[in-house]
């Protein structure tokens, strides 16, 4: 039961709650931190599930734990992200968006509670539902902005203490950065909205009865 798999996952976890609170931590080396334990988890979330298909180590606790670790990863990285951007909203703003909207941040958690609540659904009618290209790009580019985020929170403050303020490459930097982070939540936001309607289209046949 506890193979390396259920372990890796569990490990992502517990790691949750350090990402979560690093981020109100003053300075910018809490954040920096909490960007490499987010990278960090989310390479784990891609491990755990290749070792457990490729070495027959898929278990009934897995199948519990992987899903509950990517809900409250979520969980923990959105709501800070969203918490810091508005309160702080005149350091931390991303370009285009400003600070990110509750709507996209009840949009990104909703879709997948909701998706987990029809997989299960799904499950107990005999119809195992497995992650679809449009879902995989969507997980893929929401990390991206996550972590191109928490690195961004980063950058804007180790700006006055590393001199970087009038720095040209900075600048630069500060511009490309910003451009990343509001390219890939825009994605990630089309994306959540796609793959949802793409899964309920395939597996329209469960709302009429048909197997």
């Amino acid at each position: 039961m506890w193979n390396l798999p259920n372990v890796l996952t569990l490990v992502r976890i517990c790691l949750t709650p350090v990402i979560a609170l690093l981020p109100f931590i003053e300075g910018y080396w809490p954040k920096f931190i909490c960007f490499l334990v987010f990278v960090f988890a989310a390479v784990t979330d891609v491990v755990d599930g290749y070792l457990a298909r490729s070495r027959n180590l898929v278990t009934d606790l897995g199948k519990l734990l992987d899903p509950l670790a990517d809900k409250l990863l979520l969980f923990a990285t959105i709501v800070p992200i969203y918490w810091i951007s508005r309160t702080r909203h005149d350091l931390y703003d991303i370009p285009v968006w400003g600070s990110i909207p509750l709507w996209v941040c009840l949009l990104l958690i909703g879709r997948e509670v909701a998706m987990t609540g029809f997989r299960v659904w799904a499950n107990h009618r005999g119809i195992v539902i497995p992650a679809a290209g449009a879902g995989k790009l969507k997980a893929t580019l929401q990390n991206i902005y996550i972590g191109a985020t928490f690195l961004w929170f980063t950058f804007r403050d180790a700006r006055k203490p590393m001199g970087w303020e009038h720095n040209r490459f900075a600048q630069y930097w500060n511009e490309f950065h910003g451009g990343v982070v509001a390219l890939t939540l825009a994605l990630a936001t089309i994306l959540t909205v796609y793959s949802f309607v793409v899964y309920m289209y395939r597996y329209r046949r469960l709302f009429t009865g048909a197997r």
